[in-house]
């Protein structure tokens, strides 16, 4: 399975979106500051995570999210009471 999944920083509350085949190791890479782009965020919260069988789907899933607001933003409103 490929995972693209949405972390909240404990530390400043922004959000950080990526993508992996390993969710769980991926998580501890990033709160164990091994990820250069989120190790001064740290520690993070899992808030939210979609499973996809091709790699290919959930890294144009990522991108989406990254690129077309509308969607990220369509998405924050569907997990407002885990965006808490």
């Amino acid at each position: 399975m490929f995972y693209i999944y949405l972390l909240r920083s404990k530390k400043d509350k922004n959000l950080y979106t990526g993508s992996t085949n390993n969710l769980e190791r991926r998580i501890k890479e990033h709160n164990s500051g091994l990820v250069p782009s989120t190790k001064l965020r740290r520690p993070f919260d899992l808030i939210y995570y979609e499973g996809y069988r091709s790699e290919r789907d959930a890294r144009k899933r990522e991108q989406n999210l990254k690129l077309r607001s509308r969607a990220f933003v369509q998405l924050k409103k569907r997990i407002v009471d885990s965006m808490k």
